[in-house]
């Protein structure tokens, strides 16, 4: 089978990771041949690694123009994420980006116009997809073995960061650096898992808390309320501010509900939906039998290098997508509308949201920011870990 040829932008720690797992053949038909970084230092350690066995560029643009690459993986900061993904498509490569796909939906549709336009392949790093409890909730969910969706809790505040983490970068913690807190920086993954798992809401209202636990000028704590069409509602909670915090996703339906939290996936099936024994039953206090079932899972999924490996796997045979660049847009409308509404007075955000209040209201905190952000500055190497699940 044909082996693909991978350049990666950015060699921080996410990237510089992709490249030393890839090198060392993780991924099936995929070989790494370059990377590229403007930071000379993140240069210098790509050459103690890889010596002359790969090309290292200081400019994406000469990556480009060299051709000599099939796939693009970009690791660089959020906003320029659509910025090399559209000159790649427009170059003719394939292109995988890491979370978020950006920092405003408007370019990331502009993203997907630009893969589609091009006729090659886009996706996203969203490796939570390969966890095993996820996976599975998101296929019982779409067999509809449940029955309805009628509610999803999801409660994630173990992210917790001290003021440290945040002053590491001058890009950290600022409108202008990040593009947003703890909905853009910490819960992409989450969020994408929210609307993969029990499906995209019709409005969202949300409390955004800026600097209530750090001395930042983003977001460090947020709840979001969502209803969906059909009544169903949803709720999330997430912080960086609270310690040992929680992860817990509850999901409701009227055939039953699942339950993730620790390592385990917890499932109750009804025999006869709730709400039709509501209207039936002769007693008060009816009860509906159901079965249970627990699953556990020790390990976390392929992560990283399964999304990569169905991306090559789908250019190559054109098996099914894991991640498509499309879903890149939903996760990131949720944290958008979240935003929009807390901005406007905690104001109820109908789906789809104006793209154009919101990029105008973003503008006025990026040029209200007294901060001053780089894009070449250092991480420390426990954020190599971040993406990991903290049950």
């Amino acid at each position: 089978m044909e082996t693909l040829r991978l350049g990666i932008v950015g060699a921080g720690n996410m990237g510089y990771d992709h490249a030393k797992k890839v090198f060392d053949g993780a991924v099936k038909n995929l070989k790494l041949v370059a990377v590229c970084d403007i930071d000379e230092a993140k240069r210098k350690r790509l050459t103690d690694t890889f010596g002359d066995a790969i090309e290292i560029y200081d400019d994406h643009h000469k990556m480009l123009d060299a051709h000599t690459v099939d796939i693009i993986l970009i690791a660089v900061p959020h906003y320029l994420h659509p910025v090399i993904a559209i000159e790649a498509f427009e170059k003719g490569y394939h292109v995988l980006t890491e979370k978020p796909a950006g920092v405003y939906t408007s370019a990331v549709r502009a993203m997907n116009e630009a893969a589609e336009k091009s006729g090659k392949v886009f996706g996203i790093m969203f490796n939570q997809r390969t966890n095993p409890l996820y996976k599975k909730a998101h296929d019982i969910m779409k067999s509809g073995e449940l029955g309805t969706p009628k509610r999803m809790i999801w409660v994630i505040t173990n992210w917790f960061r001290t003021q440290s983490y945040y002053d590491s970068g001058a890009w950290r913690a600022t409108w202008g650096g990040e593009g947003g807190g703890v909905l853009l920086n910490q819960s992409p993954h989450q969020l994408d898992l929210w609307q993969w798992i029990f499906g995209m809401p019709s409005k969202i209202r949300a409390f955004c808390n800026v600097a209530k636990y750090h001395d930042v000028e983003i977001e460090d704590e947020a709840t979001i309320f969502a209803e969906y069409d059909n009544g169903a509602t949803a709720t999330f909670i997430t912080t960086t501010g609270e310690f040992p915090g929680s992860n817990r996703t509850e999901i409701s339906a009227t055939k039953g509900k699942m339950v993730i939290e620790g390592n385990k996936l917890k499932i109750w099936r009804l025999e006869q939906e709730d709400c039709v024994v509501s209207k039936t039953a002769t007693e008060g206090f009816a009860e509906i039998p159901y079965t249970y079932e627990e699953i556990t899972s020790e390990n976390e999924g392929t992560a990283h290098m399964g999304v990569l490996q169905n991306f090559v796997d789908h250019i190559l045979t054109g098996s099914e997508m894991l991640a498509p660049g499309i879903d890149g847009l939903c996760e990131l409308t949720i944290s958008n509308a979240a935003y929009l509404s807390s901005w406007t007075g905690n104001s109820l955000i109908t789906l789809p949201l104006d793209e154009k209040l919101y990029e105008e209201e973003l503008k006025k905190r990026i040029e209200s920011s007294d901060k001053k952000f780089s894009y070449t500055s250092e991480c420390d190497e426990n954020c190599a870990g971040r993406w990991k699940i903290n049950w």
